[in-house]
C-alpha cells in the first residue's frame, strides 16, 4: 500500500478503493504505523505553524508562540490517533447489533480511513482564518464513512442506515468528549475533530 496513493483514491474514488481494501487484512497496529500516524502529521504540523509561527489578530495584536503551536500541535495529533482508535471501538462493539461482522482490524481500517478527509483538511489549520474549512473536509469523512461500512465490516444492507446513523453518532460524541478533553489538558480550547 502506497500511503499518498492511498489517501488519494480514497478521497478521490472512495467506492472503487472500498473494493480494494475490503479483501485486504491488515492488523491495526500497522495501518497505525503505515497510515494514520503519518496523516496524523498533517493537521499537526499545520496547527503548529498556525498557531505557533503565523498565528492570527485579535484586536490588532498578533496572537502566536512557539508553545501555543506545540500545544495546538499536539492536540491535533492526539485527535486523529485517539478518535480513530475511539471510533474504531465503538464500531467494533456496535457491530453485532446490527448483523455486522465484529473484527477491529476492520473496524480500525473503517475509522482510519475515514479520518483520512480530517487529515488532508487539517492542512487548513495554517491559517486561523480558514482552520473552519478543516471541519468541513472533514464532514467528507461521513461520506467516506457510508460508503466503507457495508464492505468492510459486511452489514447487511437493510441495516447500513441504521448502522451508519449509530456510528456517526458515535464519531460526533467521542469527537466531543475527546476536544473537551484535550482543550482541558493542553490549555487552548476545545475543537472538533
Amino acid at each position: 500500500m502506497n500511503l499518498i496513493d492511498r489517501a488519494k483514491n480514497i478521497l478521490f474514488s472512495p467506492k472503487t478503493e472500498w473494493e480494494k481494501i475490503q479483501g485486504e487484512t491488515m492488523p491495526h497496529v500497522k495501518m497505525l504505523t503505515t497510515y494514520l500516524l503519518w496523516l496524523a502529521l498533517i493537521p499537526a504540523v499545520a496547527a503548529f505553524i498556525g498557531w505557533g509561527v503565523i498565528g492570527h489578530k485579535v484586536l490588532f495584536v498578533r496572537v502566536a508562540g512557539f508553545g501555543l503551536g506545540i500545544r495546538y500541535a499536539l492536540m491535533q495529533f492526539v485527535s486523529v490517533i485517539g478518535g480513530a482508535y475511539l471510533t474504531a471501538l465503538a464500531f467494533y462493539l456496535v457491530a453485532p447489533h446490527f448483523g455486522a461482522k465484529k473484527d477491529f482490524d476492520k473496524a480500525f481500517q473503517l475509522a482510519a480511513y475515514c479520518y483520512t478527509a480530517v487529515c488532508a483538511g487539517g492542512v487548513f489549520y495554517i491559517m486561523w482564518s480558514l482552520s473552519f474549512l478543516a471541519g468541513i473536509a472533514g464532514l467528507y469523512g461521513l461520506y467516506i464513512l457510508w460508503l466503507g461500512v457495508k464492505p468492510m465490516l459486511e452489514v447487511p444492507e437493510e441495516k447500513v442506515t441504521n448502522y451508519f446513523i449509530v456510528a456517526l453518532l458515535c464519531m460526533v460524541v467521542i469527537s466531543i468528549v475527546l476536544g473537551a478533553i484535550l482543550g482541558a489538558v493542553t490549555g487552548v480550547g476545545a475543537t472538533l475533530v
